[in-house]
């Protein structure tokens, strides 16, 4: 099995920045693809950002500019450093990622999600 963990939410003052980490662990072989996604109170899950092994980066619209989708592959690990943040950057953060794992099944996980509240 695959695990994520995420790390880095709280509260922040618009304007402010904060750092989300995510690091997956257990029996996996390769990862793919890992990103970040949000969802606020009512609304759908959504995309923010993606990141392939090779560093291909994918942002949202509204977060382009603002945030930075990182990883290291060695850890397992992705990033996403949010600056400027304002009030409706305020969700659930989920981690996400695909790949491989022990036996060679691929594999799609989600984190736990931690909270990111921007105040005005």
């Amino acid at each position: 099995q695959v695990q994520l963990v995420e790390s880095g939410g709280g509260l922040v003052q618009a304007g402010g920045s904060l750092r989300l980490s995510c690091a997956a662990s257990g029996s996996i072989i390769s990862i793919n693809h890992m990103g970040w996604y949000r969802q606020a109170p009512g609304k759908q899950r959504e995309l923010v950002a993606t990141i392939t092994t090779g560093g291909s980066t994918n942002y949202a619209d509204s977060v382009k500019g603002r945030f930075t989708i990182s990883r290291d592959n060695a850890k397992n690990t992705v990033y996403l450093q949010m600056n400027s943040l304002k009030p409706e950057d305020t969700a659930v953060y989920y981690c996400n990622a695909e790949g491989r794992r022990w036996p060679g099944r691929s594999f799609g996980a989600w984190g736990q999600g931690t909270q990111v509240t921007v105040s005005s």
